[in-house]
This record gives structure tokens, sequence and C-alpha cells, in this order.
């Protein structure tokens, strides 16, 4: 496993809840990422770990090889890949994801 893996990895497995995103929650840098943080608030998850990939091209390039997903934002749920934007939206208006943060992520 290569440095820039084993930092995503760390970060993916020591944090309930990891989007890395382009920008941070409180001002992101493209229209997915927010949507994404959007849809974790509304499910009442105030308290997630973002990554701004755009401000390390080693992350940015490293994450996309990491979950085998090529775009940006990227969900991470106890270590686990949940998707980008779209499955996110979709988990969510399934109500899908609701579940798989019921208790990882306190508000």
């Amino acid at each position: 496993m290569s440095d820039v893996q084993k930092r995503i990895h760390d970060t993916v497995t020591t944090n309930p809840v990891v989007l890395y995103m382009k920008g941070d929650a409180r001002f992101p840098q493209c229209g997915f990422s927010a949507t994404v943080v959007q849809v974790l608030k509304a499910c009442g998850v105030n308290d997630f770990m973002t990554v701004n990939v755009l401000a390390d091209e080693e992350i940015r390039n490293g994450v996309k090889e990491y979950a085998n997903w090529p775009t940006i934002p990227q969900l991470y749920i106890k270590g686990e890949f949940v998707g980008g934007c779209d499955i996110v939206k979709e988990m969510y208006q399934t109500g899908e994801l609701q579940k798989m943060l019921e208790g990882v992520a306190p508000a």
C-alpha cells in the first residue's frame, strides 16, 4: 500500500463519516460536493470529516484509486465506500442512507 493509500485508509477507518470533496462543508467548491453535504445534514449528521481534494493533488488522485471510483465527491461511512453524489442522493431518497448512518455520527 502506498503512503497516500495508507493515509486515505487511516482517515476513513478512524472517522465514522468522511467526505472527500472539493472545498469543505462550510464552503463547497462544486455543486456535487454541496449536494452530498446537504444530504448528510438532512440526515441529521452535522459532525463529519471533510477532506478537500483541491488542497492535495496526491489525495485527489489517490482517493480515486482507493475506491476505484473516478469522481469526487466520495462518501465513506465506517470505513466503507458508499458512493458519489448520485448514489448518495438515491440512497437518501430510499431511506437506505439514513439506516447506514443510524448511531454512527450523532448530530
